[in-house]
């Protein structure tokens, strides 16, 4: 990929934060809004505020795991940096919308790149009525909640909650519920991309429920509209032999 100028970011943990000065010392960097590409050191987590930061200046992340799982991140190395970066293969991912109508009326819209999920709030739970692409599907969900995962989410909470992997370029989207007590066999669904998924929260002052979009919570919803905007494109840059494909792939066969 070719770029001219680069950013280093890093997440405040202390394996991320020494890696941060020690690269900074060895390349030469700009600001994050005037770089190419950025290079983001630490997490999964870290990842996803590094995309959701840059998102409207559709800026490449390359990350470099200095945190935990590092699903989404290269191998750390402080070598050969640059030529990594020429090299990164590119994955574009567009994200889930959410908009969530609270019990007041009020709209709250967000973006979610790994999920959109609905969890009950008090210790009563959830009622769910599902509808796709105005069609309703299921008139009653009695849950801890449900969520609806992009590919690239698919690997993460959705996999908690027994959801399907999906390859990325699938074209497919997982509704997954999440401890489903009725009804008590059903296991989620693979939708379109194209799908429009509706929840409406049934009796929601009582069974009061709340949205999440990756790091946007909204309390007391009692509709939520998800679907993926196209018009929105992130982009991960992964070195050739680990790409996001194959990680997905090899994540289906671990035991």
């Amino acid at each position: 990929m070719k770029f001219k100028t680069i950013a280093i970011v890093g997440a405040n943990g202390d394996e991320a934060q020494v890696a941060l000065a020690s690269l900074k010392g060895r390349y030469e960097t700009v600001s994050p809004d005037d770089a190419d590409i950025v290079v983001a050191l630490g997490g999964d987590g870290f990842m996803l505020e590094s995309l959701h930061h840059h998102m409207q200046g559709a800026k490449p992340i390359y990350g470099m795991n200095r945190g935990s799982v590092g699903f989404l991140m290269n191998t750390f190395s402080e070598d050969g940096l640059l030529e990594r970066l020429a090299t990164a293969e590119p994955v574009g991912v567009h994200p889930l919308r959410m908009t969530a109508t609270d019990t007041a009326g009020n709209e709250h819209h967000a973006l979610a790149i790994n999920e959109v999920s609905l969890l009950r709030q008090t210790r009563l739970a959830a009622k769910l009525g599902i509808e796709v692409d105005g069609v309703q599907r299921m008139e009653e969900l009695i849950c801890d909640g449900a969520l609806v995962a992009t590919p690239a989410g698919s690997t993460a909470y959705n996999v908690s909650a027994h959801g399907p992997i999906i390859p990325i370029g699938a074209g497919l989207l997982a509704l997954t519920p999440i401890s489903a007590f009725r009804p008590r066999h059903w296991r989620g669904a693979l939708l379109p991309e194209t799908a429009m998924v509706t929840f409406e929260v049934n009796d929601p002052s009582v069974r009061s429920v709340s949205a999440t979009a990756d790091f946007t919570e909204v309390r007391d919803v009692a509709r939520v509209d998800v679907c993926h905007d196209t018009s929105i494109t992130v982009t991960l840059l992964f070195d050739p032999e680990h790409d996001l494909d194959e990680r997905i792939v090899k994540e289906q066969f671990l035991p």
